[in-house]
């Protein structure tokens, strides 16, 4: 039988001081930037210079080029569309990756 984790299996705590980054900004990048900002993570918008980064600055949210977002994180979230996500990853985010 699978593990069901909920709230109180969760300590945020662990990556409250963390600097976290949503890489894109569409439909699942939004939500989920918004999220993790109402639960008090520190959150920037790593994004292209579109619509998604006019949105991502209006939202209140620090939007820089994908691979400073990538510099800055301790935490990477890689919310792009399938057919992109990889090239991204290995061009814009991998060199900037940390131990």
């Amino acid at each position: 039988m699978p593990k069901i984790y909920k709230d109180q299996d969760a300590d945020i705590k662990v990556i409250k001081d963390k600097q976290v980054a949503v890489i894109g900004y569409g439909n699942q990048g939004r939500s989920q930037a918004l999220n993790m900002r109402d639960s008090g993570l520190k959150v920037i918008i790593g994004s292209i210079k579109d619509k998604s980064w006019d949105k991502a600055k209006e939202d209140g949210f620090e939007v820089m080029d994908i691979p400073q977002a990538a510099e800055k994180a301790q935490i990477i979230f890689v919310l792009l569309p399938d057919e992109v996500a990889p090239d991204v990853f290995e061009s814009k985010i991998k060199p900037y990756l940390k131990e």
